[in-house]
């Protein structure tokens, strides 16, 4: 049975829930104002540019024509939405590392602190895995992988098993979080122990697909087993203490 989580622990998950989304309203935001100019043969503008919306009047199209009106119009209010929404992001990361400033023996801090130690590992990842999976007091590893959705469903019958593929019944945002960070995993951190088991394995012939997911199950376990017991994965550098 899932661990129902108290008001405070679920009020914990929040910034960084809200942080996701209004990260992905403002990648659509991005995205509808590039297509905009786009469709006006418009392109080496950058619509994110703090004074875009000055600059345009003086945009042309290729045909020298300036943007239409109501084109024009939904370009500067899409801006004005673009910069809301930055403002807003902004401010969500700023409280973040106050509180992680003024308290970092609290234990949740104490373990994004822990994360963010990792080459290669951010905030919003490291904050993700805290409120979402860490704060759990889950059995063993295999809890852990179950609750996140890292494991296999085969198919069984009799004699005969055939694997088909992630269960996909855990936690979707932190298994996403962990496919993604063990993409970056291999970038920032090659020369460690996982990576070489990675690359390993993938030069016998193994799908890169197949073995990106063992390797967000194996590295998910590694850090688990960092913020409980202290222990570092082998080989992972650490950013210097100041």
């Amino acid at each position: 049975m899932a661990e129902i989580p108290s008001v405070e622990e679920e009020d914990a998950k929040r910034p960084h829930r809200e942080h996701d989304q209004l990260v992905r309203k403002r990648t659509g935001c991005i995205n509808r104002m590039k297509a905009t100019l786009v469709r006006l043969g418009i392109r080496g503008f950058n619509p994110k540019l703090r004074n875009a919306p000055q600059n345009l009047a003086s945009v042309r199209t290729p045909e020298g024509c300036p943007i239409p009106p109501n084109t024009r119009a939904e370009l500067e209010r899409e801006m004005a939405h673009f910069r809301f929404l930055s403002d807003q992001i902004k401010q969500i990361e700023t409280t973040r590392l106050a509180q992680l400033k003024e308290q970092p023996q609290q234990e949740r801090n104490a373990k994004v602190l822990q994360l963010q130690a990792i080459k290669g590992i951010g905030l919003e990842t490291s904050d993700m895995l805290v409120n979402e999976v860490f704060w759990r007091n889950l059995r063993d590893q295999r809890a852990l992988s179950r609750y996140v959705g890292l494991t296999g469903s085969p198919d069984e019958s009799g004699k005969r098993r055939r694997e088909k593929g992630l269960a996909k019944a855990g936690n979707k945002r932190a298994r996403c979080g962990m496919i993604q960070l063990a993409w970056r995993f291999l970038r920032f951190q090659e020369d460690s122990a996982l990576a070489v088991w990675f690359q390993t394995r993938v030069a016998e012939g193994k799908s890169r697909k197949t073995m990106i997911v063992a390797l967000a199950r194996k590295l998910l376990i590694a850090l688990w087993r960092l913020v409980t017991t202290g222990e570092v994965p082998e080989g992972v550098v650490l950013y210097p203490t100041h």
